[in-house]
């Protein structure tokens, strides 16, 4: 793997982080009496507007899709995080936890993708966007056919699982939206 990879994925880690938060100080972590599910729509919305864009390339909301992008990195760690602690009736958290809880979920993600990206030899970086929405999309539909099946797999990966590479495909997409950029400063966070 190259170095490129861990410099990149560590710079781009930083801007979501810089986004959850920022988030954080203006709304807490409101997001711990979403239910689950709730996540995974939010995931799903942030994903199809991704494809919606890149099959019209028409945009109505002053918002990007590197923003959809880091929007869904940032949604996987919370539903990672919810589905750890489970949903609650009121905001129990402290900013600070929530914090913790977000390092390490990035961190677990961080660790899995150095460990694939070696197995894989960084064929991530042949694919074009499109496929990490494709894939993207596909992990969450099979995310909630786990859930039908009351969380029972036969011989597939388990939710979290699914969870973290929906976050390093959005990681990958981010990075080659970045390296497509001539000047790296016009990189929208």
């Amino acid at each position: 793997m190259g170095k490129d990879t861990i410099v990149q994925y560590k710079e781009i880690q930083k801007r979501c982080q810089n986004i959850f938060e920022a988030k954080l100080e203006d709304y807490g972590p409101s997001w711990r009496v979403m239910r689950f599910v709730s996540i995974l729509d939010q995931l799903f919305i942030k994903v199809k507007r991704i494809r919606q864009l890149q099959q019209t390339g028409k945009k109505m909301v002053d918002e990007g899709p590197e923003n959809e992008w880091m929007a869904l990195v940032n949604y996987a760690i919370i539903a990672l995080i919810q589905r750890d602690l489970g949903a609650a009736e009121e905001v129990d958290i402290d900013k600070e936890r929530a914090s913790t809880l977000y390092h390490q979920y990035f961190e677990m993600a961080f660790e899995l993708m150095k460990k694939k990206n070696h197995d894989y030899g960084e064929a991530w970086r042949e694919m074009k966007l499109e496929s990490f929405a494709d894939l993207i999309l596909v992990k969450l539909i099979r995310i909630r056919q786990i859930i039908e099946n009351n969380e029972k797999t036969k011989i597939s990966e388990g939710i979290e699982s699914n969870l973290l590479d929906i976050l390093n495909y959005a990681m990958f997409a981010l990075i080659k939206i970045y390296e497509s950029n001539t000047n790296n400063d016009k990189f929208a966070v």
